[in-house]
């Protein structure tokens, strides 16, 4: 039996795209109380299909696919640019195809704008008209308004007119900051992505008896179940490890393991894999804030999601991408040593190069050794660093790793940094190695 918070979710979930959500309103169509009610709809926010505005309100938006998560919606811009909906409020839940300056003459501007194109402009109002008409929707810069025609079209045409006090360079550059941050979690795999869901996650009840397990057993060959009580938390975990010569009609909240690990839709896949290999875990039960039941995770899963990962091209750079993308290999070292200069954006503002920067370049060493001598997936588990000297800007330092005790899960590196014959850092690196 489903709860009140699913069915409120289930609820949300089935509204079109666009539909306006208020508290007061699902509290009173579905009989709940209004916390009942807020606490549901910041979770399906958190889910991804719900967007709050200031000044418009909640909307049930379109969920992102993993392959689209680079993509805004207008709801999202207009959080972004901190701006106002003058119209169009009905089209928030689309999604933009591509946004356009519109710092031009009207006829040259036209050939840029596609449907679902943002265009950043002025208070130009024919050009306003204009690309409503084409489909796209207008973001005004400067704090300014339009017409009342232009809302009204905004409005037919389901395309919103958004304005912001921020000038046109200054919006363009949030946008491409907000979707070069999301091509980088572009790469960053949840177990939201991976998760079985509750409706094909099969569980136990604290009052259900062993012969329940073996039931289940032998119509789904699994062994392991997350064990709930009557309010979907979870509260345990039974394999048939637990159930050795134990009667059919004991109860399994007298043998289960209880308080078991638990993980949330937005913990990263490597956090799970810590995790599982930590503690030698098979399944982890995938749990919403208050500790309810959403589905599970296998072990095999979250290997099957780290390798398809590793297959993926890179779409965005962190800052750690582009320290390490510096370091280059010793064709003689085989694979453990690897010389770097010392830009100018990895200096601190002494001008010698940063302590974070020299850690990140270390570990970096230790992983890349690791990994030629190992192949597989990694988590690096502890640093130890040392400090002897400063280094200056564009001076040419080399990495050099020595692997002295690797085993099938474990790895410790020790990583030397030099500039010339000086010794100028050091590091003791171990790593947990994940078997694919």
């Amino acid at each position: 039996m489903t709860t009140k918070h699913e069915q409120i979710i289930a609820h949300i979930e089935s509204l079109d795209v666009g539909s306006k959500i208020s508290v007061r309103q699902i509290a009173k169509e579905l009989a709940v109380s209004e916390g009942t009610a807020y606490r549901a709809i910041k979770e399906a926010e958190n889910l991804g299909f719900v967007s709050t505005i200031e000044r418009v309100g909640t909307i049930r938006i379109k969920r992102k696919h993993k392959e689209n998560i680079e993509k805004l919606t207008f709801a999202e811009v207009v959080n972004i640019v901190d701006g106002q909906v003058l119209g169009g409020r009905d089209g928030l839940h689309k999604t933009l195809s591509k946004f356009v300056i519109g710092a031009m003459k009207l006829e040259a501007m036209m050939r840029y704008i596609d449907v679902d194109s943002l265009v950043i402009i002025g208070n130009r109002e024919k050009a306003h008209e204009l690309v409503l008409q084409s489909g796209g929707a207008v973001l005004i810069t400067g704090g300014f308004d339009t017409t009342d025609e232009v809302k009204r079209m905004a409005d037919k045409y389901h395309m919103p007119v958004i304005s912001t006090s921020y000038d046109s360079f200054t919006v363009a550059t949030m946008i491409n900051r907000a979707i070069y941050d999301r091509l980088i979690k572009k790469e960053i795999l949840l177990v939201s992505d991976i998760v079985i869901p509750l409706h094909d996650t099969f569980y136990l009840k604290v009052d259900d008896t062993v012969k329940r397990w073996h039931e289940l057993n032998e119509r789904t060959k699994h062994n392991r179940y997350p064990v709930i009580d009557e309010q979907m938390k979870v509260v345990g975990v039974i394999t048939a490890k637990d159930l050795l010569d134990r009667p059919h009609d004991t109860e399994i909240e007298k043998v289960m393991t209880k308080s078991p690990i638990t993980v949330g839709v937005q913990t990263s896949v490597t956090n799970a894999a810590h995790q599982m290999v930590w503690e030698g875990i098979e399944m982890l039960p995938v749990v919403d804030n208050y500790g309810r039941l959403l589905g599970i995770i296998s072990r095999q899963d979250v290997l099957k999601a780290l390798q398809l990962a590793n297959r993926q091209p890179q779409v965005g750079e962190t800052f750690d991408n582009m320290i390490t993308n510096q370091l280059k290999e010793d064709p003689a070292s085989n694979g453990t040593a690897f010389t770097v200069e010392v830009a100018p954006q990895m200096t601190s503002h002494m001008g010698t190069a940063s302590s974070g920067v020299l850690t990140t370049l270390l570990v970096e060493g230790a992983t890349r050794s690791l990994r030629h001598m190992k192949k597989g997936d990694l988590v690096v588990e502890n640093i130890t660093v040392y400090f002897m000297k400063p280094i200056q800007i564009e001076s040419q330092i080399r990495v050099s790793a020595n692997v002295f005790d690797l085993g099938r899960k474990f790895g410790k590196v020790d990583v030397e940094m030099t500039q010339g014959t000086q010794l100028v850092a050091k590091a003791l690196v171990t790593a947990q190695l994940i078997d694919r």
